[in-house]
């Protein structure tokens, strides 16, 4: 567990990364003492309300945190922490990125800001809480994710070291794949599917593989694209839910899912 802290940030430098893919530069004396030390971590980041001009946020009574009474909506959504140095060229500085809309007039209150947040716009984020750090002897993993994803493939990446890995990405723009540039490996497979039927042909490669007792499977992104996988892998294929790391990053239709809530609720560990 870490320490609970609401950290005041400011953001440094933008950068359009890959297509619809905009990483955002925060930094502030709030990020001394932050810590991320797994893939699956994730801050809060509570964004302004348009409506009020201003970023609100959560109050504490009794050690809980409630909605506050005054003018202005919470907006809070959860990201992982892309990169963090404590080190930068103005002090700490902590990495997020958002995947922008195709169209913008559809995005939601965090693609929006992201499009046009500029140096020394405000950012509040909270967490992470903890992390769950994985075992450090995996040989072999599949990363099965969406744009929504990909900051935690590159620390399970990270983490992976010389590992055997094949990754398997959803990606709108095919160009998404030099999100990735710089994690190629020998012992590593990337392969892209864009497209209307990228989930369809994701399912039917994954079915294609072999997956053995000391294969992790991490999968994450748009829930309702990964129930059949995680069926597949849980059910069809019996593997144990220590070996399947499954998480619904966002759904189709919903707006901020919980994504600690179960994947498929019908059907849940």
């Amino acid at each position: 567990m870490h320490e609970t802290k609401r950290r005041h940030l400011t953001v440094l430098r933008t950068e359009l990364i890959a297509p619809r893919m905009q990483r955002i530069t925060l930094g502030g004396a709030d990020l001394e003492g932050f810590t991320s030390l797994a893939p699956g971590d994730h801050v809060k980041a509570f964004f302004p309300d348009p409506t009020v001009g201003e970023i609100v946020t959560p109050v504490v009574v009794d050690g809980r945190p409630q909605l506050p009474t005054g003018p202005g909506e919470v907006i809070a959504r959860d990201y992982t922490p892309a990169a963090f140095r404590p080190i930068g060229e103005h002090g700490p500085e902590l990495d997020l990125d958002f995947v922008l809309h195709a169209d913008g007039s559809h995005a939601g209150p965090a693609a929006s800001w992201a499009a046009q947040a500029k140096p020394g716009d405000p950012l509040i984020i909270g967490g992470p809480r903890g992390s769950r750090v994985p075992p450090s002897d995996i040989r072999r993993a599949i990363l099965i994710a969406d744009e929504s994803a990909l900051p935690a493939v590159t620390r399970w990446l990270d983490l992976l070291g010389e590992a055997e890995v094949i990754g398997l990405f959803s990606a709108l723009e095919p160009g998404t794949s030099q999100y990735l540039s710089g994690y190629e490996a020998s012992a590593r497979e990337f392969r892209w599917f864009s497209g209307e039927d990228r989930n369809t042909r994701i399912a039917e490669t994954l079915a294609g593989l072999a997956i053995t007792e000391s294969t992790l499977v991490f999968l994450a992104g748009e829930a309702g694209s990964l129930i059949p996988l995680r069926r597949h892998l849980r059910r069809e294929l019996g593997l144990p839910k220590e070996q399947v790391d499954a998480h619904g990053y966002w759904k189709q239709g919903e707006a901020n899912l919980d994504h600690h809530a179960p994947l498929d609720p019908s059907d849940p560990d």
